[in-house]
């Protein structure tokens, strides 16, 4: 699935900058540039089912490990000037994709 929301964010115009990072801290599944913006993309998958949506999958602890893992990542990049980051999410509920840019602060 997660092959599947790459597909769809490259066709929106986001470039990969990275993918499966993993640190003892939480895993960046997609690191990707939008313009001048890197976002940090969670994607999530649920079959149908009665317990939930995939986004309800994404709770504040799981939203504190991608921050983490995301510092880190900025940290190892040694850009010249901190860029504009945003952290994203990419549900798959059954066949139905749905990006949230933005979907929780940074």
């Amino acid at each position: 699935m997660e092959s599947r929301a790459l597909a769809y964010l490259q066709a929106q115009g986001l470039v990969l900058l990275a993918r499966n990072v993993r640190y003892r801290v939480g895993e960046l599944d997609l690191v990707m540039r939008h313009g001048e913006i890197i976002a940090f993309i969670e994607v999530r998958y649920r079959a149908p089912s009665a317990f939930g949506t995939a986004a309800d999958s994404v709770g504040l602890a799981k939203q504190t490990r991608i921050r983490r893992a995301a510092a880190l990542w900025l940290q190892a990049q040694h850009f010249a000037r901190e860029p504009a980051c945003r952290l994203d999410l990419v549900t798959i509920d059954g066949e139905q994709l749905r990006w949230i840019a933005n979907a929780f602060s940074a």
